[in-house]
């Protein structure tokens, strides 16, 4: 099937420079031959978007800088982002225990000498396990179609008074897609709006990143497995854990917007402006460290120091409920289904960032990521 480039204007793609063409190759293959990749790059003043495949089973529709991917995990960095903002206009604090934005009668057992607080949701050190108690069964009728569309907000209440908390709150770091979708729960009622709606008027429309939202009606590219598209695999009661889509030319911006604060292009009103730069500048600071590997955990965003400097990255999937760390979330068939593989990371000392996002085998994913990572270093080094 014959590729299809295009730059985020939309318009024919420059040649690549030989270099940069050869540091990408690798990310290339990750992609099936029924799906497409998003790649984007940012290297000082150098912005380059290559996109390739179709984001149908036709071929009718290249994927280009527009089309939408389901961002996975990668939407907990909007929440922790957030998070940031909340705090810097004085609307929420880090150390906040939970029970004060969520109704007492569900919250999770945990010791109430040290409660889990929103620092804790946002760093993985809550103690909550990966995912909600009873999602899988309620899932499973729906695999094929749309698995957790029925897992409701009444549902995720009626479970959290069952759901065990492993350890004192603080004292370890587990992954748990649980702990940032209760975060996205505890800040929307904060605010007192949805989180959707929170996270377009605090964070994607100041940014202009007017292709990412919740918003069930613009369904991502996801692919096809053995001739049958792959459903959304939306979680409506935690969609600050994985609910966003985006485009190679939003995930740009996003990134931009971290790597240069101060040159982020938002209207001040209200101090909107001054809060949203001082949270962008917060979820870069480490906040804890992993036992035995020396990792750190930003807000959200997994942190390591290295010789090229600081690098923040996180991984997104829809396609399979099992893996370890930050790399799947939702789910794909029985036999692990088309997925998405999404990375995104960035290096502020070399100002660079890289976004790939493309539909890719099940088995390929952790590959597909690793390969990334291993990229943004060779372009920060």
């Amino acid at each position: 099937m014959p590729s299809q480039i295009t730059d985020r204007l939309l318009a024919p793609l420059p040649a690549l420079s030989p270099e940069l063409a050869q540091l990408l190759r690798p990310l290339f293959s990750g992609a099936t031959p029924t799906g497409g990749i998003a790649v984007a790059v940012i290297r000082g003043n150098e912005r380059t978007v290559v996109c390739r495949g179709y984001a149908d089973r036709s071929g009718a529709r290249p994927v280009r800088a527009d089309t939408r991917f389901a961002l996975g995990s990668v939407t907990k960095t909007f929440t922790g982002l957030l998070l940031a903002e909340m705090v810097a206009r004085g609307e929420v604090g880090y150390e906040d225990p939970i029970d004060r934005y969520l109704p007492a009668e569900v919250l999770p057992g945990y010791p109430q000498e040290r409660p889990i607080t929103l620092l804790h949701l946002a760093t993985h050190t809550s103690g909550l396990p990966r995912l909600p108690v009873g999602l899988l069964p309620s899932a499973l009728p729906r695999w094929f179609t749309d698995p957790y569309a029925t897992f409701s907000r009444p549902h995720l209440l009626r479970a959290l008074p069952r759901t065990p908390v492993r350890g004192m709150p603080g004292a370890q770091v587990r992954y748990s897609s649980l702990g940032c979708g209760l975060l996205g729960l505890a800040l929307e009622s904060a605010a007192g709006i949805r989180y959707e709606e929170l996270l377009a008027s605090r964070i994607c429309g100041p940014l202009g990143l007017m292709d990412t939202s919740c918003a069930p009606d613009r369904e991502p590219s996801h692919g096809y497995r053995r001739g049958r598209r792959v459903p959304s695999f939306r979680l409506p009661a935690l969609p600050g854990a994985a609910a966003l889509s985006s485009t190679a030319d939003d995930m740009l911006r996003y990134l931009q917007a971290h790597l240069a604060v101060d040159a982020v292009p938002i209207t001040e009103r209200g101090g909107a402006a001054a809060a949203l730069k001082a949270a962008l500048r917060e979820v870069r600071l480490p906040r804890v460290e992993r036992r035995r590997s020396g990792a750190r955990i930003a807000l959200t965003w997994n942190h390591r120091a290295l010789d090229e400097g600081e690098l923040l990255f996180h991984t997104g999937a829809t396609g399979s409920l099992r893996g370890r760390g930050a790399t799947a979330e939702a789910s794909g068939g029985r036999d692990g289904g088309a997925a998405s593989a999404v990375f995104a990371g960035f290096n502020p000392a070399a100002q660079v960032g890289l976004v790939a996002m493309a539909s890719t085998l099940p088995g390929l994913r952790r590959r597909f990521t690793q390969t990334a990572y291993a990229t943004l270093r060779r372009l920060a080094g």
